[in-house]
């Protein structure tokens, strides 16, 4: 039998009642990775600046604490935005130095005109152009982000896990509810890892093993009731259809950092729990093999909930 195939229906948000620049801007704070630059933290939104404008979103990377000054524009891409996006990276990168900046510019049409200037630039500033179009499938609506132009360069995964905090940190970044999840989570890592005690970091809750830290779960609790779980597993074709098919709210595996992520609430730590269970036995497995650790805590990172 045939299989039908929904031709998609680009919506042009500009000047669209519904689908505006504010509904896309909740869109992305509410999930900041529908731009495709990984497992990114809302740092801020409508920053003021010095020069009396604002930058439209601030992330930062979960586990190297990469920061990410995004410009929206609706329509196609022009001189103002991105002069405007290059202008808050600059503000941004000179106040908080201690810090790897990334200036980001997202457009509904990325056009040839500036693709030169882009590239030129890319020489002295990193800059990642994407193209974020709203497409209606059927009757749903989705969007897809194109990545233009990438300033960043594969490399090794940097996993500076900022100061040490403790429980109550996590708690007041979260919820209660989510600290809950994440509590019960580790609970069944200490069931199957011997020795395993949490340490609270900045970035993330890890695991020690006999006083060292070991990559067996990162931990990152998350609002609403929700924690992301990253699960340090060697990538295999056996795995990767596995981790496909176990019918967690999982997100794509991060292949080239050895990483398998899920989001996991309380439900599904009672519904999925053999499911969890295995992904933490095969986690503990290929780090007992290896036997890697993560890099220790460095002094000078700066906490995600405050500025320095």
């Amino acid at each position: 039998m045939a299989t039908e195939i929904i031709k998609p229906k680009y919506i042009s948000m500009k000047g669209h009642s519904d689908f505006n620049e504010r509904w896309l801007h909740e869109q992305l704070i509410e999930d900041p990775s529908l731009l495709g630059l990984g497992d990114l933290d809302v740092r801020d939104s409508e920053r003021s600046q010095p020069s009396g404008g604002r930058l439209d979103l601030l992330l930062v990377d979960l586990v190297s604490g990469k920061r990410y000054e995004v410009e929206l524009q609706l329509g196609s891409i022009d001189e103002s935005h991105l002069i405007r996006t290059i202008e808050y990276w600059d503000i941004e990168r000179t106040r908080y130095p201690d810090h790897e900046h990334v200036a980001v510019i997202v457009a509904e049409n990325v056009t040839g005109r500036f693709l030169n200037v882009i590239h030129i630039l890319q020489g002295a500033i990193p800059l990642i152009a994407i193209q974020l179009q709203l497409v209606k499938v059927g009757e749903m609506h989705t969007v897809i982000a194109s990545r233009i132009v990438d300033f960043m360069a594969r490399g090794t995964e940097d996993e500076d896990a900022g100061r040490d905090t403790d429980r109550d940190w996590w708690r007041r970044k979260s919820s209660d509810e989510s600290m809950g999840v994440a509590d019960d989570l580790f609970k069944r890592i200490q069931e199957i890892v011997p020795g395993a005690e949490p340490k609270y970091n900045q970035q993330y809750i890890g695991v020690t093993i006999g006083g060292k830290v070991r990559n067996v779960v990162s931990i990152t609790p998350r609002k609403k009731g929700m924690v992301l779980a990253n699960f340090k597993i060697p990538q295999s074709q056996e795995m990767d259809d596995w981790f496909s098919d176990i019918e967690l709210s999982t997100l794509p595996p991060l292949s080239d950092l050895e990483r398998y992520r899920v989001h996991i609430r309380a439900p599904d730590l009672k519904n999925k729990s053999k499911e969890i269970d295995e992904l933490i036995q095969r986690a503990h497995l290929g780090t007992a093999e290896t036997g890697r650790q993560i890099s220790e805590p460095t002094e000078n990172a700066e906490s995600l909930g405050h500025d320095s």
